[in-house]
Order: structure tokens, then C-alpha cells, then sequence
């Protein structure tokens, strides 16, 4: 009789259930616990009842009631470092009652320098790890910070290290111990999941510690932070040419396109875009192949409500088309034309609003020295600890591990086209696209900015669920099925690059069945 590989999980799972009858006296009982060859101090552990935790800072709410779980917090590695500063890799672990025998660990966000709450909320839909039965881990990357751009740490060796890869290698390694201690069984199955800089955190899983996770999900990940800063300076500075000016003659770049400019892009945007996917419903799902030119819209006469100066539609030409050196080369992808462009409510705020960079003084400059600053970029730090350039995932998949990618389409921080730029080297490197497709899907979300939100998305999906069933049942997320405040009642697939949902041309147009991924 042939046992299959979902049997057999289930069967390893079963164990953990037995095992995970853990007391409350077992979980204060950590405070005192020890690890070898660990620095590792317990600050606190304590059991927290069933029920609906308050709101926290940029994270959605919880809308269902969390289970009862042991909250363990700690640091790793405490010590003074430069300047007298103290530092220590500080995390946080969340162990439910019912244990269902799988740990994740939850990426951090900015420059981290706090721990967050462990609940497994990214891309899970409407239920967070926690909910489900994970044990569940974060970590501040090793440095304590008021704010989440605060980079007085990189100053500190061991605290830049901490933060590009060794914390979330070490806290792996102490948070899957603490689980077995207080459960009598190590995980059976563990997973990592995280938006932007935990997005790269999940990036660097699968190329640093290739054996320590069994299913990966990054979200936008925060790749080349030198060269996306640089494309959004390139951006705004293109703008800022455009753009009418104050009394000491600084650019008002809010002001280089009226609303009434907008509202004719977005609205051209869609006339020309919008019903590529087999519909006009409002979203653009088909962004890749969107064929849309400001050009289009230039003025024959004078500037009015209904057409663009030739200075605006080369702005947007040069702003849209990404940075190039002197000798043409791309030095960052550009943007695509999607309706989030237009967005200006929760999030950061779409291209066309030319936000500013969250670190870094606002953009003033009429004109770039793309060569000088792509050197800059090129000597940074931060490459140290990049994602970007290494695509050998051989041993991450070699040992069956998974990894999905996903992107928001209208994110201004980092361009979806570096996630797809990744991900096709990644292919390149691994075989081609159809044997890395075994192991590794990217989705495009139409519409979302960065890591959520957007006018016209549906920014509600659960890869935790996709990525379980790839590791444990061998079944690949051929299309997952995305929700969204923005249009109640109807759901989309999204489809694995590079396909995209394409309506059937019958049934309910608000349901996702009657959708096809189509190339």
C-alpha cells in the first residue's frame, strides 16, 4: 500500500497534538529556562486568555477572538555596545494551547527596532497564524528604537549584522527550542512570512539558512533600498520639473498635476487598460501588458482641463520609465501604470502624488546625477545584507522547501518590476521557469500598494493556506482567491506570474470562478 506524503504529515501532526498539553505553570515555568551555547534571557512569560487584543499601529484589526497561548519574551545576546549603547535581540513568541504542531515566524517592518506582536497576520486572510494553532515568533532584528526608521544602530557592528540576517537566523534557532520545551516536541513544520523588510527578512531565509524553513512567503520585499530611494528621488524630481513654485522658488510637487490632470490620466489610464482582462470593472489586471502612453493626451493648443502639457507628459515618461545613467543603463525598474497610481488615502500615497521617501529629507532638486548617486548606492552598507542579487536557492529547494512571492502592482516604495526582475533571474539561475515553478510562484496584486490598501484592489488574500498545502500536499497555488474592502462582494483570483485573471465572458463577473489565468 503506498502512503502518501500528506498522510504522513498528518500523521506527524497528530503527534504534536498529543504532546501539546502544556500547563500554565509549564509556560511561567520558562522564565527560568536556559539554552546552551545561547546569551538568552527569559523577561518574561505568562499565559494570555481568549479574546480580541486592541488595535495595534499599522496592522489591521483582529476581528475574531485569538485562543489562549503562552507569551514568552526575551532577548538573545545582550550587550553594550558602540558608544555605550545597550543592545540585545529582543522577540517575542506566542505558544497557543492548541498547539496544531507549525511554527512561523512573523518579519518585521522598517527598520524594525521593536518587537510585534506575534500573530501571523501577513497574507493570511481573515485568520492569523496564531488563530489557527501556529506557534508564532518576532524579533527586533537586535536594536530597540522609538521609531521605525531610526538608523542610529547601523553604527554598531554586530547591531547592522543583526539586522540584515543573524537575528532572524538566531531567533529561529532559540524561539524553535522554546517551543519544544514547552510543548515535549520540536515543530513539524515551520514557515516564514513577512511584507517589505521582513519580505527581504523571508528572502534572506531561503538563501542564508536554506535548511530552517519549509515554506517562505515574501511580500514587497524591501530589496536595494539605496537604488529604490534613488527611484523615488528620480520620480519626484521629474515632477518636481513640472511643478509651479513657491515664494523662495522651491518646487510645490503636490501642484505638478491638478486633480483634474489625474483624474484624466486615471480615467484614460482605464479606458485604455481596463477591459484587457475580458471586462471594465474598475480594475486593471492585465498591468503588464497595459499599453497605456501619456502621449495620448497631449495638448494640440493651449494647457486645459482635457489634455496635458508636453512638460507634464514628459515628466511622466521620464518618471514612469525609472532611473538611467549617462550611458542609458536602467540603475532602478521603472513603475507600472495601474490604477493605484491615483491614491491618496491610508498607506503610502500613489505616484502620481509624489510621496516622499519615509527616510531622507524631502526632494527639492529640479535635476538628478543618477551616476553619482547609483555610485553611492553601489558603496552602501545596506548591500551587505541585500536579497537582491543571490538567486542559488539549490539546497532551499533541493530539500523541498517553497516559496511564493507577492507584490502590490501600485506600490511606490519598491517597484513590483524589482520583485518580477528577481524572480525571473531566479528562473534563469534555477533551471528555467518551468522547473522553478515546482517550487516558486510570484503574485502580482492589481492595484495594492505597499504590503495592503489601495482604492481599487483587492488586497484580502491567504497564502498561509496556499503555502501549507504546496509544502504538506505537494498542491501548488495555481490561483488564490483575493477579497477586498474596496469592492464588497467580489472576489478575484490571482494568478501566478506571468498570468493574470481574464474573465471567462460568462457567468457572475463579481465571482472568481468565472475567472481563467491566462498568459
Amino acid at each position: 500500500m503506498r502512503i502518501s506524503a500528506g498522510v504522513i504529515t498528518l500523521f506527524l501532526l497528530s503527534v504534536a497534538f498529543v504532546a501539546s498539553a502544556a500547563t500554565a505553570a509549564d509556560c511561567v515555568a520558562l522564565q527560568s529556562l536556559t539554552l546552551p551555547g545561547m546569551i538568552l534571557e527569559i523577561t518574561s512569560a505568562k499565559t494570555v486568555p481568549e479574546g480580541i487584543p486592541p488595535a495595534a499601529p499599522f496592522a489591521p484589526p483582529i476581528l475574531q477572538p485569538l485562543p489562549a497561548h503562552c507569551l514568552v519574551e526575551g532577548m538573545l545576546d545582550k550587550r553594550t555596545g558602540v558608544g555605550g549603547a545597550s543592545y540585545a535581540i529582543g522577540f517575542a513568541i506566542a505558544m497557543p494551547d492548541d498547539w496544531n504542531g507549525r511554527f512561523l515566524f512573523q518579519g518585521g517592518g522598517g527598520l524594525n527596532g521593536n518587537v510585534a506582536r506575534p500573530l501571523g497576520q501577513v497574507a493570511s486572510g481573515d485568520s492569523p497564524a496564531l488563530s489557527r494553532g501556529f506557534a508564532v515568533v518576532t524579533t527586533d532584528s537586535g536594536h530597540q528604537s522609538q521609531t521605525v526608521f531610526d538608523a542610529a544602530f547601523f553604527a554598531d557592528q554586530e547591531a547592522a549584522l543583526n539586522f540584515f540576517y543573524q537575528a532572524v537566523g538566531k531567533v529561529t534557532v532559540a524561539a524553535k527550542e522554546i517551543v519544544a520545551t514547552y510543548y515535549g516536541n520540536k515543530p513539524v513544520r515551520s514557515y516564514f512570512m513577512g511584507c517589505s523588510t521582513g519580505g527581504r527578512e523571508a528572502m534572506i531565509m531561503s538563501q542564508r539558512y536554506p535548511g530552517y524553513f519549509d515554506g517562505i512567503v515574501a511580500g514587497a520585499p524591501a530589496m536595494r533600498t539605496d537604488y529604490s530611494n534613488l527611484g523615488m528621488r528620480h520620480l519626484v524630481t521629474a515632477f518636481n520639473r513640472v511643478a509651479p513654485q513657491d515664494d523662495q522658488g522651491q518646487p510645490i510637487v503636490s501642484q505638478a498635476f491638478s486633480d483634474a490632470d489625474k483624474q484624466l490620466i486615471l480615467d484614460s489610464l482605464r479606458k485604455s487598460c481596463d477591459a484587457r482582462d475580458g471586462m471594465r470593472d474598475g480594475l486593471i489586471a492585465d498591468t503588464l501588458g497595459c499599453d497605456f502612453d501619456p502621449a495620448s493626451l497631449v495638448c494640440k493648443a493651449e494647457k486645459n482641463a482635457s489634455c496635458l502639457s508636453a512638460a507634464q507628459v514628459e515628466a511622466l515618461h521620464d518618471a514612469f520609465g525609472g532611473p538611467k545613467d549617462s550611458r542609458g543603463f536602467e540603475v532602478y525598474p521603472g513603475y507600472l501604470y495601474d490604477i493605484g497610481i491615483g491614491d491618496s488615502g491610508r498607506g503610502a500615497p500613489g505616484l502620481l502624488h509624489a510621496g516622499q521617501s519615509p527616510v531622507g529629507p524631502p526632494v527639492m532638486a529640479m535635476e538628478q546625477d543618477v551616476d553619482r548617486e547609483a555610485a553611492v548606492a553601489a558603496g552602501s552598507l545596506n548591500g551587505l545584507g541585500d536579497s537582491h542579487l543571490w538567486t542559488n536557492l539549490s539546497s532551499f529547494a533541493g530539500r523541498g522547501g517553497k516559496l511564493i512571492f507577492y507584490h502590490g502592482v501600485s506600490d511606490p516604495w519598491f517597484s513590483a518590476l524589482d520583485t518580477v526582475d528577481y524572480y525571473l533571474r531566479l528562473a534563469r539561475d534555477n533551471g528555467g521557469e518551468e522547473q522553478t515553478a515546482q517550487w516558486s510562484h510570484l503574485f502580482l496584486v492589481p492595484g495594492m500598494g505597499h504590503c495592503g490598501g489601495g482604492s481599487a484592489t483587492l488586497d484580502r488574500f491567504d497564502l498561509l493556506t496556499a503555502i501549507i498545502r504546496w509544502v504538506e500536499d505537494g498542491a501548488p497555488p495555481d490561483r488564490v482567491t483575493a477579497t477586498g474592502t474596496a469592492f464588497p462582494g467580489r472576489s478575484r483570483p490571482l494568478c501566478p506570474f506571468p498570468a493574470h485573471a481574464h474573465y471567462r465572458g460568462a457567468g457572475d463577473s463579481e465571482r472568481e470562478e468565472n475567472f481563467v489565468c491566462r498568459r
